[in-house]
C-alpha cells in the first residue's frame, strides 16, 4: 500500500511548499522561528490536521470505495514483492516525520516536542491507513508494513538523539523497466503510474554524509556516499501468484548498489525560500556513477544510474 502513501507525501510536501510561497514576504515567512510562536503553532496543528483528515476522507473515497469492506482482519504480505513496498514504508515513515519535525521547529517549539509530536506523523498517519487496509477485504492490516513504519520512525529519532542531525537519509530513484507492459493495470499504463507502481524501477537509498562523521576533514560538506537496495522480475507480489499462461517468464533478483549522492541540505545559502526547495528534493537520489551487485551473482557498473 506504499503507492497511496508515497503520493501522499507528495502532496503534503507540495501543500507545505506553496503555501509558504504565497506570502508576500516568503524568505521571513519561511524563517523559523527563534522561540515559540503560538500563531504559526496553531495554525500549523489545524492545517495538518485538515490535510490528514482530507487524505484519509480521499483515500476513502478515491481508493477503499472500490474495493468491498469486510471485518477486521490481518493479513502476512512479508514475503511479496521482494519487500520493496516495506522499504518504501520505511522511506515514507521517515520522511513525514522528518516534516512534521521540521515544521514544529519552523513554528518554534523546543526540540522535546519536534521529536514527539513531530517526528512521530509518519508512524500515526500510516497506522491510520494501515487501519483502513484492516478492514478491506482485498487487503489486510500487515503487522510487516507497521514494523517498517516504525522503523522509518527510529531512524529519524534516533539520529536526532544521537547527533543532533540527521547524518543519513533514505532517498528515492526510479526508472522505467520492460515489466509494466506486462500487467500494466498493476504496474501502471503510463511513466507517472509506474513511477509509484513498478517496483521493478525503484530503487530505494540509504545516503550517508560523510563529513557529518569526520568533522575535521575537507571533505565537501555536500559529499553522500549511498547504498540503495531494488529489485527485478517481478509482475506479481510473490512466484506463487504467477500464472505462466498469463506472464511472462521472470527470475526475482534483488539488486544492491553502491553510489556517490549530494546532501542538497548542506549547500550554503541564506535564503530560506531555497532551503526549503533543497529540503523537499533532498528526498531524490541524484542520477551519479554506481556498482551494483546482484543476488544472482553478476555484478555491474553504470556511468550513471538513476
Amino acid at each position: 500500500m506504499d503507492l497511496k502513501i508515497t503520493k501522499i507525501i507528495l502532496f503534503l510536501l507540495l501543500v507545505s511548499s506553496n503555501f509558504g510561497f504565497s506570502q508576500s514576504s516568503i524568505d521571513s515567512f519561511l524563517k523559523p522561528s527563534d522561540s515559540l510562536n503560538k500563531q504559526r503553532r496553531n495554525g500549523l496543528i489545524i492545517s495538518e490536521a485538515v490535510l490528514a483528515t482530507g487524505a484519509l476522507v480521499a483515500l476513502n473515497q478515491l481508493w477503499y470505495a472500490d474495493y468491498p469492506k469486510s471485518d477486521f482482519h490481518f493479513i502476512n504480505d512479508n514475503d511479496q514483492w521482494l519487500q520493496m513496498d516495506k522499504v518504501g514504508h520505511v522511506y515514507s515513515s521517515y520522511h513525514l516525520g522528518s516534516f512534521g519535525a521540521q515544521a514544529l521547529k519552523w513554528s518554534g517549539c523546543d526540540r522535546k516536542s519536534q521529536l514527539i509530536y513531530g517526528s512521530t506523523l509518519g508512524f500515526v498517519f500510516l497506522s491510520t491507513v494501515e487501519v483502513f487496509d484492516g478492514y478491506s477485504s482485498e487487503w489486510g492490516f500487515s503487522l510487516g508494513d507497521l514494523a517498517a513504519n516504525a522503523g522509518g520512525t527510529a531512524l529519524h529519532v534516533s539520529q536526532e538523539l544521537a547527533w543532533k542531525e540527521q547524518r543519513i537519509v533514505p532517498k528515492f530513484s526510479f526508472h522505467t523497466t520492460q515489466y509494466a507492459s506486462a500487467r500494466p493495470e498493476v504496474l501502471g499504463s503510463s511513466v507517472s503510474e509506474q513511477l509509484f507502481k513498478d517496483y521493478n524501477g525503484q530503487t530505494y537509498w540509504l545516503s550517508a554524509n560523510i563529513h557529518s562523521f569526520f568533522k575535521n576533514s575537507k571533505i565537501p560538506k555536500w559529499l553522500n556516499i549511498a547504498v540503495g537496495y531494488g529489485g527485478e522480475g517481478m509482475v506479481t507480489g510473490s512466484d506463487d501468484l504467477v500464472n505462466p499462461i498469463f506472464f511472462p517468464e521472470q527470475q526475482r533478483t534483488r539488486q544492491f548498489y553502491l553510489s556517490f549522492d549530494a546532501d542538497l541540505t548542506k549547500i550554503k545559502t541564506k535564503s530560506h525560500f531555497l532551503k526549503t526547495i533543497f529540503s523537499v528534493f533532498n528526498t531524490i537520489k541524484i542520477p551519479a556513477p554506481t556498482f551494483e551487485i546482484r543476488s544472482l551473482g553478476d555484478a555491474k557498473f553504470h556511468f550513471l544510474y538513476f
